[in-house]
């Protein structure tokens, strides 16, 4: 056990260290580093130096492919909001070639959603590196939204105000890394952990996440691993182990949803 715990750490700790590269070329809303190694998803941000000891963030960015060859990443550049105030004058700047890409940024921060009590503490013990904001924060800010389902925007709002970088969902013995502002699978790691009970929408000490009369969120989750599963496909339609382990689930409302999504039949 000791063993597997230690694989699935080695791996998330790849995802730990601030990357730092800058721009050697931009064409249209793409721009390409050179990188030792980056995973497609990755979320960052670019900052441009507007003197020696001044300097601004231009855009957000997420990475969409890597050559492992030539050493190059391309990112694709967006709207930068985190800090957007319509009372403040805006830059209109954005990215240029030699302005410095930063990803991975506030990946030492996770957020773990497990089934049970034990089965998140045997995960963010087994981590060791990595900093845990826990469980009922994030309840508790479903909680102010009426959202007892949590939505991938009460996961990116949650991220941004507490500066987490890294979600870990653990659903049916395998753990998902997931970059909390793309929301794209970094990483699947075995953890064949055995589960015995199931807290809804995940562990926490929260007792009730208070619900809005009516909208998106509003209802109580039903099932863990086929919420969760679906909500991960949606923003990772061509991820092979995640669609591998949906279809190849012992779970019937799992296979249901495999069904729903047309992912075919049961290997």
């Amino acid at each position: 056990m000791r063993y597997i715990f230690f694989l699935f750490w080695s791996t998330a700790a790849l995802f730990g260290a601030l990357i730092e590269s800058e721009i050697e070329s931009i064409e249209g809303n793409k721009a390409t580093i050179r990188v030792d190694n980056a995973n497609v998803g990755m979320s960052g941000f670019v900052v441009h130096t507007l003197a020696p000891d001044r300097s601004t963030i231009v855009n957000s960015a997420e990475v969409v492919a890597y050559d492992p060859t030539s050493k190059k990443a391309t990112v694709e550049l967006k709207e930068y909001t985190l800090f957007k105030n319509n009372n403040l004058p805006s830059l209109k700047l954005s990215a240029q070639k030699g302005d410095t890409v930063v990803l991975a940024y506030g990946y030492g921060r996770g957020l773990v959603i497990a089934p049970n009590e034990k089965i998140y503490y045997t995960l963010t013990r087994a981590m060791k590196d990595e900093i845990f904001v826990h469980p009922d924060v994030f309840a508790t800010l479903l909680s102010y939204h009426g959202h007892p389902t949590p939505l991938k925007e009460d996961f990116t709002g949650f991220c941004d105000n507490v500066s987490v970088g890294l979600l870990f969902f653990y659903l049916e013995q395998n753990l998902y890394t997931v970059d909390c502002h793309t929301f794209k699978i970094l990483g699947t790691q075995s953890a064949p952990l055995k589960q015995t009970k199931e807290q809804l929408p995940f562990y926490s000490r929260v007792e009730k996440i208070e619900a809005n009369w009516f909208g998106e969120g509003s209802d109580e989750l039903e099932d863990y691993e086929p919420y969760y599963y679906e909500l991960l496909y949606k923003f990772n339609p061509q991820n092979e182990t995640l669609i591998k382990n949906i279809v190849s689930t012992s779970d019937v409302n799992v296979t249901k949803l495999a069904k729903e999504l047309g992912l075919g039949e049961k290997k």
